[in-house]
């Protein structure tokens, strides 16, 4: 291996490990804070029982299915309790977050192991053992900390992000076909940083419409909250590829806060909409 992709490969690592220290702690606050609030107040738990064995069973059916780290599967599980629990006084689990999150999770689980033998020839193919504390951070954090600020709109439209990124990738590698570097049109092979086919990004973006509708139900989102969150996951998608045209492939940014940033920015669009 070339010195310079050692010294891209360490900086990549060290961009990671400080991604999950700076936004799981978040994370965990954010999952710990109501409890402890309404324990301080003297109220009852009993409204966060529900989330916390969904949040538990959810790291363990990960776990279990090889889709995740046991690390990964904890963090996981922080996401999850600050997606399901109650955002106000009364009420129950918020059920639109959750199936945003169910959404994702189905459809990148899918996709992930679609032509996973073809993939694996090519040296595409993720991980086996599932993906790694940074790598769930990277694609739900974003989502998780929307959650803990109440902002629904940013939280979907973060997990709609995260699915079509994952869901794009994975379908154009497995198809194949023609790819094309998002940055000059130029060609380029399936995989590349940066590139995006036909297949691959109507696959995204079909991923991205399925966990808005998904974050929509119970009338969560209206009808133009639903199409400005889908929009802002879908410039999202396109912000991911851009970025890997450009600072993953100089070697400035590692994959994990490419992710981040491209979840960040589908989020920050719906939540700077909504404010104004």
């Amino acid at each position: 291996m070339e010195p310079q992709k050692v010294t891209e490969g360490g900086r990549n690592r060290r961009q990671s490990v400080a991604l999950v220290w700076m936004v799981a702690p978040l994370i965990a606050l954010g999952a710990a804070w109501q409890p402890l609030y309404a324990a301080a107040r003297g109220l009852s738990l009993a409204p966060w029982t529900v989330p916390l064995l969904l949040s538990v069973g959810f790291a363990l059916l990960v776990w279990a299915l090889e889709a995740a780290t046991w690390p990964a599967a904890a963090i996981g599980a922080m996401i999850c309790m600050v997606l399901a629990e109650p955002r106000r006084t009364g009420a129950g689990v918020n059920g639109a977050a959750l199936s945003g999150l169910v959404g994702l999770f189905v459809l990148t689980f899918a996709a992930t192991r679609f032509g996973r033998a073809k993939k694996e020839v090519q040296k595409l193919a993720e991980r086996r053992g599932g993906r790694r504390a940074s790598q769930i951070v990277a694609n739900l954090g974003v989502a998780g900390l929307c959650a803990s600020m109440g902002w629904h709109g940013g939280c979907i439209a973060a997990l709609a992000e995260a699915a079509a990124d994952t869901v794009s990738s994975e379908i154009g590698q497995a198809i194949g076909g023609q790819a094309w570097m998002i940055t000059t049109g130029r060609r380029v092979a399936v995989g590349t940083d940066g590139g995006i086919s036909m297949a691959g990004t109507v696959a995204g973006v079909m991923a991205a419409s399925v966990v808005v509708g998904a974050g929509g139900i119970h009338g969560a989102l209206s009808a133009p909250e639903a199409l400005l969150v889908f929009a802002a996951a879908c410039a999202g998608l396109a912000f991911d590829s851009v970025l890997g045209a450009t600072v993953e492939r100089s070697g400035w940014l590692g994959n994990d806060l490419v992710n981040f940033s491209s979840t960040l920015f589908a989020a920050l669009v719906v939540v700077a909409w909504m404010l104004t």
